[in-house]
């Protein structure tokens, strides 16, 4: 184990404080449906075991050194992921994408609050401004790019495991949440949705809408 991984370790006060910093983001998600604790769960699994690996106990460096002998392979599985490639620019890197990850959770949690929190009960509306007018899900893209940041940042093994499984998972719960709002909004979320991209900004307005309009 090199000694500059090996000063990370043990530090509890910093395990903690990083794991309750980024499990309030799960908090800026409202829970209306059941379906929504499954992915925030992998979320904060995924916090945790970053957290852990980074602070605490460097487990995937166990398993490797398990696997391959007290000498451990040259790999990016401990430490700093990129280190050895690119120095600080991968810790760079991961700071990035972390923070723009969180703004997009606190931005997409605020244009929701002040337009449908503050209306009256019972008066839900389709939010299409603020941030939700170029992707309709930005707090899981903040989701995506925060875990990503943190691998960027220092990669273990339960990360490797965890992440497509939480990829998977809020792409799922996107999917379902857009099949409650086309039932609600009907054509108008229809509309919507050709002009938006579901994580990522849309380029172009999707292909059967277009064709629609030009055959009208």
């Amino acid at each position: 184990m090199n000694d500059a991984a090996s000063d990370h370790f043990g530090n509890w006060p910093g395990m903690i404080l990083f794991m309750l910093v980024f499990s309030v983001f799960v908090l800026f998600t409202p829970f209306y449906q059941k379906s929504q604790r499954k992915p925030a769960s992998a979320y904060l699994a995924f916090v945790i075991a970053f957290a852990l690996e980074m602070f605490g106990v460097p487990f995937s460096m166990y398993v490797l050194a398990w696997l391959f002998g007290s000498t451990l392979p040259d790999g990016i599985l401990w430490g700093h992921t990129l280190n050895q490639y690119i120095g600080e620019a991968g810790v760079i890197i991961g700071a990035v994408l972390m923070l723009a990850g969180a703004l997009m959770v606190f931005f997409g949690w605020r244009t929701i609050y002040k337009r449908y929190w503050s209306q009256e009960e019972g008066r839900g509306e389709l939010v299409t401004e603020g941030i939700y007018r170029y992707i309709r899900h930005p707090q899981y893209t903040g989701f995506f790019l925060i875990t990503l940041g943190m691998m960027f940042d220092w990669l273990t093994l339960p990360m490797l495991i965890l992440w497509p499984i939480l990829m998977l998972l809020y792409y799922r719960l996107a999917r379902r949440e857009e099949a409650d709002m086309e039932r609600e909004f009907g054509n108008a979320y229809r509309e919507y949705k050709a002009h938006t991209g579901m994580f990522f900004p849309r380029l172009r307005p999707a292909k059967e809408q277009t064709t629609r309009r030009r055959t009208a």
